[in-house]
């Protein structure tokens, strides 16, 4: 039986709206921190696909969210493509050998690293309630690859963007091998019971316009051209941060079924500059959910308000906080649950 937010997906304009938050499976969660507590370290967990899929249900349970969204992370694609990963404590994940310095053929593919991930789905799909929405999710090319060449994140992706300027044939080899595993990765996620999946370009945001139409919109189109061909019931979501007023051409031209809106967008804007119908994601400021009270109602209703003649996922604008008290998502929540337009 599908579920409000796949309803919604599929462009229902349903009220009350559906709700999830990017990371809600996390560090603000006290059952989180007590299973990586025992656990051990961020990637042991991602690959425990019983804990994995713990984690992934625990905000189902605490707050019946709409959708489950996995837990896993965006560098399992490079991970499986043959680089090393690791996440340092206070420094974040590295790759190696970073691709700036060796080439994309000194690689040994290890496709065998995505198997714990479809096992994870398939644990969180068997305890799902059926009235909630499984999600996975994929990096977008683009993002993928900033922390393939430089080998880790980086405020504005210089060294990878000087990098497709100085070699644009190496740099497109890169972005095609990505499209190619994370089309696969993506299926093997709907194959193991993925009933909508999201694309994230946390970066998107740094790139010219023509450099976004090259790097961001086309291996994004080209992702969901194959994914819909095999998974035609299945709604892929959009999520370019930063893309701005880029944001009307990505959603024309990669023909997502929905987009996600990152919290610098105006919704009143976004209402009405995006194609017609188009179902919507977004997109509170995830500092607002931090500080709570009155001026996150205030917000919050703004957001439903803008949105309430089109489809609309209600979220975050990017990940929720690890700081964030668990009473103001629950705050949050019985707003958007009340709500009625």
């Amino acid at each position: 039986m599908p579920g409000l937010l796949l309803d919604t997906l599929r462009g229902q304009n349903a009220k009350p709206r559906p709700a999830w938050l990017m990371r809600q499976a996390g560090r603000y969660l006290p059952e989180y921190r007590a299973l990586r507590a025992q656990k051990g370290g961020f990637l042991p967990l991602v690959y425990d696909s019983a804990a994995a899929a713990e984690i992934t249900l625990q905000p189902i349970r605490r707050f019946g969210f709409d959708g489950a969204i996995l837990f896993s992370d965006i560098l399992i694609v490079p991970y499986a493509m043959g680089q090393d990963l690791e996440f340092l404590v206070g420094e974040g994940p590295r790759l190696s050998p970073r691709l700036v310095d060796k080439a994309l053929t000194s690689l040994t593919a290890v496709p065998q690293r995505l198997a714990p991930i479809y096992d994870t789905v398939k644990q969180v799909v068997a305890q799902l309630p059926a009235d909630k929405t499984m999600l996975g999710f994929a990096g977008s090319p683009w993002t993928v690859a900033t922390y393939m060449v430089a080998g880790e994140g980086s405020r504005d992706q210089h060294e990878t963007r000087a990098y497709a300027y100085r070699d644009p044939a190496a740099f497109q080899a890169i972005i095609d091998a990505i499209v190619t595993v994370t089309i696969e990765y993506l299926g093997g996620q709907i194959h193991a019971g993925a009933e909508a999946v999201q694309l994230f370009d946390s970066w998107a945001g740094s790139l010219a316009p023509s450099e976004f139409e090259r790097w961001v919109i086309a291996p994004n189109a080209a992702i969901v051209t194959a994914i819909r061909a095999r998974f035609p019931q299945v709604p892929i979501i959009g999520f370019p941060k930063g893309a701005g007023e880029k944001l009307p051409a990505y959603a024309r031209e990669t023909k997502v079924d929905a987009l996600g809106l990152d919290e610098t967008i105006d919704p009143l804007w976004a209402a009405k500059e995006l194609p017609a119908g188009l179902p919507v994601q977004g997109n509170l400021d995830p500092l607002l959910l931090i500080s709570g009270g009155a001026e996150l109602d205030r917000q919050a209703t703004r957001v439903l308000e803008a949105f309430e003649d089109r489809p609309h996922v209600f979220n975050l604008g990017h990940g929720i906080g690890q700081t964030t008290p668990v009473e103001h998502v629950g705050q949050l929540l019985a707003l958007v649950r009340n709500w009625r337009g």
